[in-house]
């Protein structure tokens, strides 16, 4: 691909465009998480988990400036009737009609549950919601959630707040490679190298919370991201270069003298 415009390169979800490409997961909020994660890694996306808003003495809504795209979350929901009562309560609160659904029974690994995602997702859908699922990578429960409206669909690198990485890498890339819907790689990023390497496989963007609410220097970490996260998109953009399988390629033309 020649002459990527950077500007040009604009992430779609549901008819809204993002010019970044980082999400700000929930779970560690803090004021100086959130004013990096604007500031220094440029996020236009902010997940809000609507249960702990509420039960929290502060309104982490106060730090989250107008112009950022709020994401409710169904996070605490065990089957898909409880994550869409939550949803519709996001509506009711004023959170607009983005939401990302976590439907999770298991309280050890905390890996959602595909088949009560898919259910949640239709019904979301149908009521005009732009529903960004969460699930585990399995290319024919993607293929369902695109059937039943999903604006994007977001598989698990890693289990949550792992730092791990990209340990679902393979199933990861069918996805891209077979699902005509934004992949956004959700849980476990620890390092702004694997958030580079999700992208440079084709994700549309990247979640994180952890590896930078975590980090000895929040602002810091948070650049680092946005500037991995650019480099991978440019590097899908523009076309990787080949694998050489075997042996080698020389990257500068040889006069023969290796064979005498």
């Amino acid at each position: 691909m020649e002459n990527v415009n950077k500007n040009d390169d604009v992430l779609i979800l549901g008819g809204h465009e993002f010019h970044s490409r980082f999400i700000l997961g929930s779970g560690k909020y803090s004021l100086k998480l959130i004013r990096a994660a604007v500031e220094n890694a440029g996020a236009e996306m902010i997940t809000l988990a609507l249960r702990r808003a509420q039960a929290e003495t502060e309104n982490i809504l106060d730090y989250i400036p107008e112009n950022v795209t709020l994401l409710p979350n169904t996070s605490g929901a065990r089957n898909a009737e409880e994550a869409v009562r939550i949803a519709r309560l996001s509506r009711e609160c004023g959170c607009g009609d983005f939401v990302k659904i976590e439907v999770m029974r298991d309280s050890k690994y905390l890996l959602p549950d595909n088949y009560e995602t898919i259910k949640a997702t239709e019904i979301l859908a149908k009521e005009g919601f732009v529903v960004m699922p969460y699930m585990y990578p399995d290319l024919n429960v993607a293929r369902d959630l695109m059937n039943v409206g999903a604006a994007s669909i977001m598989p698990l690198g890693s289990p949550i707040g792992s730092n791990k990485g990209i340990c679902t890498r393979e199933f990861i890339k069918i996805l891209i490679d077979e699902i005509d819907l934004p992949v956004i790689v959700d849980a476990g990023i620890g390092r702004p190298s694997q958030a580079c390497e999700a992208m440079e496989m084709g994700a549309a963007a990247v979640m994180a919370n952890t590896a930078i609410a975590t980090a000895g220097d929040i602002p810091v970490m948070a650049e680092a991201f946005k500037k991995a996260i650019e480099a991978g998109r440019m590097a899908y953009l523009s076309g990787l270069g080949r694998i050489v399988e075997k042996g080698a390629s020389p990257s500068s033309p040889l006069t023969g003298f290796l064979h005498e």
